[in-house]
């Protein structure tokens, strides 16, 4: 019998690459994300255990503060990273340096999941653990900047919001996927069993999946503006120096931006439990509760969120929310005060708010610079911020509230940022739908591939 003839428009089959192209640069772009944040949420939730095994045993407290000082010492070293592989990138492609820096971390962390211990090796084995966790650190500099241009570059230009906001889903998914493997060890295995072989678990985990993300970067193109620039033999030379020479305004933008996103994110995510649970009195699984469920929002909002900055903007959608943690952040914190139902509804709103943040932030960010500079612009802007600013919300926010005596201190602390961040997106044009080669990128050459802005 013949075969009923359907009539397929050429726009349908259009969307639905458009569509099938922007899948596979998510799962490309993110997947080393998740797998940063699994391994970061691993090693934070499981540093008693890894001072154990790595540190003398004399005295628990210093040992664990062994770890955490590692674990501050990778963060350091990140802008390091940033500005190596962001320059990097602007001068061989994304998708090298999308391979290379899962390719480092990976190792990295498989290496830690068969590192022998203290009682095996002595002192080698800290020294070999902060090495192998400058490693991770190092590379992770380099992972934001590829994934971000990457995105940002594949992505057409009316999904452009809603593809890059896939990033922060990535970090999310990886954050609750580190804990969930935790919150099963810890269940099932002893204190001797977790401390004997437990605790590698996560690591040997993280190794396969960090193989299966290499090899789909390394399968795919590089990005048609990083193309372009070589097709025109345009690709920068001296990528930092162009950046700092001609677009500075456009760095401390982006670095506004960050910094917005960067000290809610550690706040409401990761101090949040511990402020519940000493502040206000709440069990520690109540507090591990609500910390999960805002990921969970977070999971469905953050994309959400793109996706209207791809209708209305990118401007409108993250001024409204840092205009919101500008004048909700303090009654949020006075709300908690209230019981655990209070905690609960100003937690989930700090996360409602959160959520457009991480929404936006990256796609404004990607597109403020030019492709030629992009990667190096993106890499220091992120990395910079978060050694300054992200690892410390712990640490000042203890120290704040022991000075001043008031547990309020983290409201006025996230006013300060959320002021930050409105004044950098006020200073900022509508970037949603532009052509991200811009004239200095390939002189006279036709607009950019993708198609009309949305309206």
């Amino acid at each position: 019998m013949p075969t009923p003839h359907t009539d397929v428009t050429t726009a349908e089959v259009e969307v639905a690459t458009d569509v099938a192209a922007l899948r596979r640069s998510v799962v490309a772009g993110a997947v080393g994300v998740f797998v940063h944040w699994f391994d970061w949420a691993a090693y934070a939730y499981l540093a008693s255990t890894v001072a154990t095994v790595f540190f003398p045993d004399e005295n628990g407290t210093t040992g664990l503060l062994a770890v955490f000082g590692v674990f501050a010492v990778s963060f350091g070293i990140r802008p390091i990273g940033a500005m190596v592989f962001g320059p990097l990138g602007d001068r061989i492609g994304r998708k090298r340096t999308l391979s290379l820096v899962i390719f480092m971390m990976s190792g990295a962390t498989l290496t830690i999941g068969l590192l022998p211990g203290y009682a095996a090796i002595g002192v080698a084995a800290p020294v070999l653990l902060v090495v192998l966790r400058l490693v991770q650190g190092f590379a992770a500099g380099g992972e934001f900047g590829s994934a971000a241009s990457f995105l940002a570059e594949t992505a057409t230009r009316r999904r452009r919001g809603f593809g890059v906001s896939w990033l922060e889903v990535g970090s999310l998914l990886g954050f609750l996927a580190g804990s969930f493997v935790y919150l099963l060890l810890s269940t099932g295995l002893d204190e001797s069993q977790l401390t004997a072989w437990g605790w590698r678990v996560p690591f040997l985990i993280s190794a396969p999946l960090g193989v299966i993300g290499f090899i789909i970067r390394n399968k795919i193109e590089d990005t048609p503006e990083y193309r372009a620039l070589e097709a025109n033999d345009t690709v920068a030379r001296t990528p930092v120096r162009e950046l700092f020479r001609h677009h500075k305004p456009q760095l401390l933008q982006a670095a506004g931006l960050m910094a917005a996103m960067h000290v809610p994110f550690y706040a409401v995510l990761t101090y949040l439990v511990t402020y519940e649970t000493d502040h206000l009195g709440h069990s520690a699984g109540s507090a591990a509760l609500l910390s999960t469920v805002i990921s969970l929002l977070g999971l469905v909002l953050v994309p959400v969120f793109g996706l209207l900055s791809d209708r209305v903007g990118r401007k409108p959608v993250f001024v409204g929310a840092t205009a919101a943690l500008l004048v909700l952040s303090t009654p949020a914190f006075l709300l908690m005060r209230s019981g655990l139902a209070g905690t609960w509804i100003a937690g989930l709103l700090l996360g409602a708010i959160l959520a457009a943040i991480l929404g936006t932030y990256a796609v404004w960010s990607a597109e403020i610079f030019p492709t030629r500079t992009r990667q190096s612009g993106l890499s220091i802007a992120y990395n910079i911020t978060a050694a300054l600013f992200a690892g410390t919300v712990p640490y000042l926010m203890t120290v704040l509230i022991s000075a001043t005596g008031s547990t309020l201190v983290p409201g006025p602390y996230l006013m300060v940022f959320a002021a930050g961040g409105l004044i950098a997106a006020l200073s900022l044009k509508e970037t949603a739908g532009s052509a991200l080669l811009r004239p200095e990128d390939v002189p006279d050459a036709p607009s950019e591939r993708h198609e009309a802005p949305a309206a």
